[in-house]
């Protein structure tokens, strides 16, 4: 399978993952954003760039996961751009955090894994779609 227009079987699954994650993070944002109730409560010393960014980037997650069903190459470039805004992202939330801003610990974890989410997706695409 060396014609990068045919889609790997792969990719289905990554696909349906990134959709998921895409909905679970705008679940999760917009309860911390839009409703005053539990989600917010939970959510504790939440950092407002940090959720905001997040938030936005779930509609960006749910593109990337068209994008691989229809194994378009936009998905290569915006991988990288998802990945690469994400990390700048964690590294402002560093720079928050030593500053002596309030942060939740769960939050590090969370950007943790969304920088290593998105650096496996850039990763598996890359090179692989024309």
């Amino acid at each position: 399978m060396n014609d990068p227009n045919i889609r790997p079987r792969w990719v289905i699954p990554l696909a349906i993952f990134v959709g998921i994650f895409g909905l679970l993070t705008l679940k999760s944002g917009g309860e911390v954003l839009f409703i005053d109730g539990a989600g917010r409560e939970a959510a504790g010393e939440y950092v407002p760039f940090v959720v905001w960014f997040n938030f936005l980037a779930g509609f960006v997650y749910i593109l990337g996961a068209v994008g691989l069903v229809l194994w378009r190459p936009w998905i290569t470039p915006l991988s990288v751009a998802v990945t690469v805004l994400t990390i700048a992202v964690f590294i402002a939330f560093g720079i928050h955090i030593l500053t002596g801003g309030a942060y939740e610990a769960r939050t590090v974890g969370a950007m943790s894994l969304r920088c290593l989410v998105w650096l496996g997706v850039t990763l598996a695409v890359r090179g692989k779609v024309q």
